[in-house]
This record gives structure tokens, C-alpha cells and sequence, in this order.
């Protein structure tokens, strides 16, 4: 099981009017563990208003920048963006997990491939991570950026995407999607979609030519664009996902097991150590139940998301509501993602440590 570790807030930098950066001092017999593959998230933990809140947030450095940096859009309602835009400061002290997330691709010297980046809001997190890497290690390799915002003074890193655009100008495209604001050619104002894919194919990217899409944004946005992709002729192996700020559905009502009151006998194991508990069919996930038992378990976004929480399990079945991030080996493997599991049997058994 992963565990968090204090480090103090290096700076916190304005990047838009809604979105800050934010560095973290890594000691240095931490570095190691905190080595990352550009397009990797960390965990944040901080006590806000005397609650603990875990959110993950996307590195937006390359590996070789040498230094840990995250961006947090403010949201409306987000506990952690307002006070991460409103009351974070250097010197702060913040509990972070070592990087981690899937939304990544082998980058090496010898490669010479195209890009395509699709990007919304923060969205552009990840995809900066990779886009500095790759441009930067890959000397042969071309870079497409599709990155939408509602306007102009709203696009998280601008300054650093037109330096990045006029130092690799023959090898970086990059165009500005925005919804409320006017913009010379009709076809680049509004959201982005499948139907604008549909409308850029050809002229703005060539799809046939497309060795790697990154896609990150709004799960109907990336949902939309990876499907209207596909229908395009790029594979759907080629096609990488990352979700942020996913619309999460009217809560999606697990399949209760037994009869209404009864209850399955649940086992967790963590850190070495087994705790039992009672928990009654349908009534929270197992993650949630944990956590009412006073259990120090790793968990960020709760929404199928992140695998932080992912365990594996043992014995018994489960109802996995959402899973945006186990790959299908990973299930065959038995593990779960606990934030969406609901049990279906009597007795789970789950273990954090493998």
C-alpha cells in the first residue's frame, strides 16, 4: 500500500485567473520514490476547515525539469481548488503520495512518431507533462495540440505554450478551441467534440499519419472525441484517456445482495494488520465503510477514476459500479477499485498490501 508523506510548499504561482501552480519541496532521500514518467498525478492531503481531504492532481513538468509542480483549477463548490487558489501559500506543510496513473507512453531518442493532444481546462496538466517530454527527447517526433477553454485569459499555461509552439515550430501545431469568445475562423469557436474532430480530420491532424492520441478532459468530451476517433480509423490502442473533472452521474445504485438489514462480513487488510467489520448490503461502498472504521486507507477522487483505493480481492464478489481506470488484466487478477465496490456475498475479503 502506498503511504503519504509531509513536504512543504516550495511556491504557489498564478497561471490563469482561476488556476494556480504549485511546487513541493521533495527531500532529497525522497526523490527516488517521487520519480515520475511525464503524464503521472500525485495525491495531495490536507486538513481544510478540520476535514481531511484527498484530491489527485496531475504533474505539469516534465521529468527532467527537475522539480514536482501541479496545477488546481478552482472549482465551483471545490473545498480543495478554493482554498488551493485562495489560501495556499510557501511554506505550508501538505501530505503528498508518490506519483502515480497510466496516462502515459515510452518516449525514447530513437522514436519518430505524431502526436495528437486533445485537451480541455486543466486538462492541459497532463498533456503539458508529456508534450515538453517528448518534444524534448524525441527530436523527430511531431506534436498536434487541440486545447479548448471558454476564453482566452482562461487557458492555464498560455505563455508557456506559445514559447514551447515558436521553439519547436516546425515540429508542434497548436490550436485554441474557445466557447465565448469570438475567434477569426467559425470552426475554432464553441466546445470541442467529435463533430469538431470530425470537421478538423484532414486539415487539422491527418488520422492515418496518428502513432498516439492523448485525450483529457470532461468524461463526455473524451467519451465523444475517442469514439469519433475510432470511427475515424485510429485504433482504439492508440487512444489514451485521462478523466478530469468527471460529470458523475446521479449516483448509480449498486445490486443489493440478500435481504433488506442483513449484512456481509467484511476483511480488510492493511499494512499488515486485519480488521473486521459488519456492512449492510447496498448501503456504502467498502471503501466508505473503511473509513467509517477509522481505517487509514489511500483514496483521492471516489469516483473510479484514480485506482488509488484499487486492493485485491480475495474472497467473495463484488458489485464495481465505475471503473475508468483497472485494465482488464488487473480484474482478472482479482483487484477492484474499493471507492465502487458494493459487496454481492456474504463474506470479502480484501487486501490492501498486494
Amino acid at each position: 500500500m502506498q503511504h503519504s508523506y509531509p513536504v512543504r510548499i516550495k511556491d504557489v504561482r498564478r497561471e490563469s485567473p482561476e488556476c494556480v501552480s504549485i511546487s513541493f519541496d521533495i527531500p532529497e532521500e525522497l526523490k527516488p520514490l517521487f520519480s515520475f514518467k511525464a503524464g503521472q498525478y500525485i495525491n495531495l492531503i490536507k486538513e481544510v476547515n478540520g476535514e481531511e481531504l484527498h484530491r489527485s492532481y496531475s504533474l505539469c513538468v516534465s521529468p527532467s525539469d527537475g522539480e514536482w509542480r501541479v496545477a488546481v483549477k478552482k472549482m465551483d463548490g471545490g473545498r480543495f481548488s478554493t482554498y488551493a487558489n485562495e489560501s495556499l501559500k510557501a511554506g505550508d506543510l501538505i501530505e503528498i503520495m508518490p506519483p502515480n496513473g497510466r496516462f502515459t507512453t515510452h518516449i525514447s531518442p530513437e522514436q519518430n512518431k505524431r502526436y495528437l493532444f486533445i485537451a480541455a481546462g486543466s486538462g492541459i496538466t497532463p498533456a503539458i507533462s508529456l508534450i515538453k517530454n517528448i518534444l524534448t527527447v524525441e527530436t523527430e517526433s511531431q506534436v498536434s495540440l487541440i486545447y479548448g477553454n471558454s476564453s482566452t485569459h482562461q487557458i492555464i499555461f498560455r505563455d508557456l505554450l506559445l514559447d514551447l509552439k515558436n521553439q519547436y515550430h516546425d515540429r508542434m501545431q497548436m490550436h485554441f478551441i474557445l466557447s465565448r469568445e469570438k475567434m477569426d475562423e467559425d470552426w475554432f469557436m464553441g466546445r470541442i467534440s467529435g463533430e469538431k474532430l470530425r470537421k478538423f480530420a484532414g486539415k487539422v491532424f491527418f488520422p492515418r499519419d496518428i502513432d498516439n492520441v492523448f485525450i483529457c478532459g470532461p468524461e463526455s468530451m473524451t467519451i465523444d472525441c475517442s469514439s469519433t476517433l475510432q470511427s475515424l480509423g485510429i485504433s482504439q490502442e492508440k487512444i489514451h484517456i485521462e478523466l478530469f473533472g468527471t460529470e458523475l452521474p446521479a449516483r448509480i445504485k449498486p445490486k443489493i445482495a440478500g435481504k433488506p438489514g442483513e449484512s456481509a462480513h467484511i476483511t480488510i487488510r492493511t499494512d499488515g494488520r486485519t480488521t473486521e467489520f459488519e456492512l449492510p448490503y447496498g448501503s456504502k461502498s467498502i471503501l466508505e465503510a473503511a473509513l467509517d472504521e477509522k481505517l487509514n486507507l489511500p483514496f483521492a477522487c471516489k469516483g473510479g477514476v484514480c485506482c488509488t483505493c484499487k486492493a485485491r480481492l480475495l474472497t467473495g464478489e463484488v458489485d464495481m459500479l465505475r471503473n475508468y481506470g483497472l485494465e482488464p488484466e488487473e480484474i482478472k487478477a482479482g483487484y477492484i477499485l474499493t471507492c465502487q465496490a458494493y459487496p454481492k456475498t456474504d463474506n470479502i475479503s480484501v487486501d490492501y498490501d498486494q
